[in-house]
């Protein structure tokens, strides 16, 4: 759930773990999930199953919230199979496919009797576009990707939040970034869909399920970690 004392200057975005900034090309950007950090265990669960031997191996995607002052995980997520030798662009396109659809299926976790009721956080306008931030940061080993995202001031970030309300009540269930103009620019502000940017458009998910190379092991799975335990949903 973003909060207005999230809110960080765009400059500080790069090296920038947590927080919220607010870009002119994608609004607002939760920089927990756009760390990639997800994508990166899946990619490494991938280079791993290609050493092994046999000729498939599976891979597990996970998204996960913390509450209960982090004594609870509550989490989703799927395992497929894929076939061994697939090219480097053929698993992006699996890893994407399998960050977006769990990523909804997550949102929709969280939008969710009893999680609605503690969080707002269920398809913030914020997340999924900052998902697939994550994940372009990772497969396109871009460095200062957010010099072509236009990060604004705090200030200016501020002024948006200030004017149009908390992003947590702006939903959004597409990955299409969602534009909060400046209200000392534009007369009558309003909220708008914005286009990605080229470099955020060069992967297309999986979808050829006839193929064989890629089966699902378990479509959807629900999570719950008390303290060291874990129990499935």
């Amino acid at each position: 759930m973003s909060r207005r004392e999230d809110i960080l200057d765009g400059s500080k975005a790069e090296r920038s773990a947590y927080g919220l900034v607010y870009t002119e090309v994608l609004g607002w950007i939760d920089l927990g999930h756009a760390q990639g950090t997800d994508i990166r265990q899946l990619w490494a669960q991938m280079l791993r199953g290609e050493a092994q031997s046999g000729p498939t191996y599976d891979v597990t995607y996970k998204q996960s919230m913390v509450g209960l002052k982090r004594r609870l995980t509550v989490g989703k997520s799927i395992t497929w199979r894929l076939k061994k030798g697939l090219s480097y662009h053929q698993k992006q396109s699996i890893a994407l496919a399998m960050m977006m659809t769990l990523a909804r299926r997550f949102e929709g976790l969280q939008g969710s009797f009893p999680f609605s009721w503690a969080t707002d956080s269920g398809f913030s306008g914020e997340d999924l576009v900052s998902d697939l931030l994550g994940f372009y940061r990772v497969v396109a080993c871009m460095g200062g990707i957010f010099s072509y995202l236009k990060p604004v001031s705090q200030s200016e970030a501020l002024r948006r939040w200030d004017y149009y309300g908390k992003i947590g009540s702006w939903k959004n269930e597409t990955f299409k970034p969602l534009l909060f103009p400046d209200p000392l620019q534009v007369s009558h502000a309003k909220p708008y869909f914005g286009q990605l940017p080229i470099f955020m458009r060069s992967v297309t998910p999986y979808n050829r399920w006839t193929s064989e190379d890629v089966g699902i092991i378990d479509p959807d799975r629900g999570f719950i970690h008390f303290g060291k335990g874990v129990s499935k949903l």
